[in-house]
């Protein structure tokens, strides 16, 4: 370890690596024993990583958070190819109706940077950022064809240390003998043939075809096949396309779905050929937002003094629990991202407000655990950062991210508290707090109510285009299907009910202005809500959040004025996490 290392910032990395492979949830006292670490140095880089928003401390558990993916966000963004090639590949899943993926290679091993999946009884498992061998793969052997011999080295030795692949745990550990090999009673264990031992003899063939073939080498019945999608000369990516045996042979994959994926793949070439990334900006201006640097991953880094600001805050509130070098190391990762790939020590410093001497020692720590690599003291990110807690964090739903501030909004309130999204003229409930109370509101997840007639549904009506809004509310069928009648019959569920479609319309304009809807017992006789949309990155409305309770707990004036700030933070708050988690990652609304 270098004299220079950041221990603090080696621990916190070895704590969220913990949480990663336990799928983004463990209790303290089992990271305590998976790092080895004290439980009181465990105490404290949760309770640092907490302040951060990376992790949730859930009684004695400790959770990733949504927030954390603006470390993976960072180094996809530097990257580029998402941005540019995930259309492509979500196109071709679409063409072939099999799922496709991205990958980049990552040392000896092949790590997923898009997945475009298809949803099936038996579908893909793998997530982005999810790291496996490279010779269990198709994308491998492409990536070492153009190893160097200290790679080969490295490869070798590491199958050694790890001959079951238990340090991949996206994989099923790797077992001898394997199908067609040595007959298991003429050699001992360890010299049985396993997967993998002809890796270097695939490496060459494949590397000259210019495609390769995964024949069950994960686990039986998972076939691929893969070719290189290269830039300027080198391998960018490796587009893999990803079947059942009951669907496809290796063969027939070869055969039948190579052709167009070699289109798809010179589509992707002539895409990069077109966006050729610029020299790469060394020093990394700053753009000032309320005393906040956007950093381009959903996240923000604060400037000089307002790092200042908040490490001093977090530190005089939480004590010797705050360990500031970890925070300003994890800083640093943030301080990449599009444009901004490639940065000297100068560059790394003025993004983050840190001082030199501080970065610097930063960086010398993330170079010795592989987080970045360094040529002509300029430094990029690799994908190793995506196993900072992206593969768990890629597949969370909108409700989960909305679940623990919808709960922190109903305790502060002590009133039911729900995330409903829009289903053809229909609002279903996503997820819900409810207060324990003589009267309350009984409604589950699942539950689906007219749209017309709750806050949930008026609030997501508003926000969408008239046509479409009129569409939604004539059950999904076009205006000018219906001349005579622009709205579907708004059937009156109670005497208050608004059932006139111009009155209707006059209610959703008022909405819209202003930025919330208030039901008072049109659904229900007694039953009052407010609502308020959560919208996606482009600004979309694809949820909405409201609070319900008995009209006599509070008037209408007390809901909008004690209410609805307090609900329009929490919406803000959703948002924030769903931007960051829905930017290079699919995030499922229901």
């Amino acid at each position: 370890m270098p004299d220079e290392a950041v221990t603090p910032l080696i621990r916190g990395i070895a704590v969220l690596r913990r949480l990663t492979e336990a799928d983004g949830v463990s209790s303290l006292s089992g990271l305590e024993r998976a790092t080895g670490l004290a439980r009181s140095t465990v105490d404290r880089i949760t309770a640092t990583l907490a302040r951060m928003g990376y992790v949730r401390l859930d009684g004695r558990d400790a959770v990733l958070a949504p927030r954390l993916m603006e470390l993976g966000n960072a180094y996809l963004a530097a990257l580029r190819l998402p941005r540019l090639l995930d259309a492509h590949a979500d196109a071709l899943a679409d063409e072939l109706d099999e799922s496709v993926s991205l990958a980049v290679g990552d040392r000896d091993g092949v790590r997923f940077i898009h997945q475009a999946t298809r949803r099936r009884a038996m579908s893909l498992s793998f997530r982005i950022g999810d790291l496996l061998p490279a010779e269990r793969t198709a994308p491998g052997p492409l990536f070492a064809s153009v190893w160097s011999e200290e790679e080969w080295t490295r490869w070798r030795e590491r199958r050694a240390a790890d001959p079951e692949d238990r340090g991949f745990p996206a994989v099923p550990a790797r077992s001898r003998p394997y199908e067609g090999g040595a007959d298991a009673t003429a050699l001992p264990a360890a010299q049985l043939p396993t997967i993998g031992d002809n890796f270097a003899q695939r490496a060459a063939e494949d590397g000259r075809a210019g495609w390769a073939l995964d024949d069950q080498l994960i686990e039986p019945g998972l076939v691929a096949v893969s070719m290189p999608v290269r830039e300027a000369g080198r391998i960018a990516c490796v587009v893999n396309v990803v079947s059942h045996t009951s669907r496809h042979s290796a063969a027939d994959l070869r055969d039948t779905l190579l052709p167009r994926l070699r289109t798809a793949v010179a589509e992707m070439e002539r895409t990069l050929a077109l966006n050729r990334e610029p020299m790469p900006e060394r020093r990394a201006p700053l753009t000032e937002s309320n005393g906040r640097v956007d950093t381009g991953t959903g996240g923000n880094v604060t400037t000089p003094s307002g790092l200042a600001d908040w490490t001093g805050a977090s530190k005089h509130e939480l004590g010797r629990e705050f360990i500031e070098s970890l925070a300003r190391g994890l800083t640093v990762i943030t301080a990449f991202g599009e444009g901004r790939a490639e940065l000297t020590l100068t560059a790394v410093a003025q993004a983050t407000g840190l001082a030199r001497a501080t970065a610097r020692r930063a960086l010398i720590t993330l170079e010795h655990l592989g987080y970045v690599t360094t040529h002509d003291r300029v430094f990029r990110l690799t994908p190793r950062v995506l196993g900072l807690g992206f593969p768990p964090l890629s597949r969370t739903s909108l409700p989960e991210i909305a679940a623990p501030h919808l709960t922190e909004l109903s305790q502060r309130l002590h009133d039911s508290v729900s995330l409903a999204v829009l289903t053809g003229d229909e609002i279903q409930y996503t997820a819900r707090v409810s207060t324990r109370r003589i009267m309350s509101v009984n409604v589950t997840v699942g539950t689906r109510l007219p749209a017309y007639a709750t806050s949930l549904g008026r609030v997501i009506l508003a926000d969408l285009p008239e046509a479409r809004a009129t569409e939604v509310l004539n059950g999904g069928m076009p205006e000018r299907l219906h001349p005579l009648t622009p709205l579907t019959p708004l059937t009156p569920l109670t005497a208050r009910t608004i059932t006139d479609p111009e009155r209707f319309r006059a209610e959703l304009d008022r909405v819209r202005q202003a930025g919330y809807a208030m039901v008072e017992e049109e659904l229900e006789q007694g039953l009052r809500s407010i609502a308020v949309p959560v919208r996606d990155r482009a600004g979309r409305p694809v949820a909405a959040v409201n609070v319900a309770m008995h009209s006599s707990r509070r008037t209408a004036e007390a809901c909008v004025s004690d209410v609805l700030p307090e609900l329009r933070a929490t919406a803000t708050r959703i948002e924030a996490d769903l931007h960051i988690a829905d930017r290079f990652s699919r995030v499922q609304l229901s």
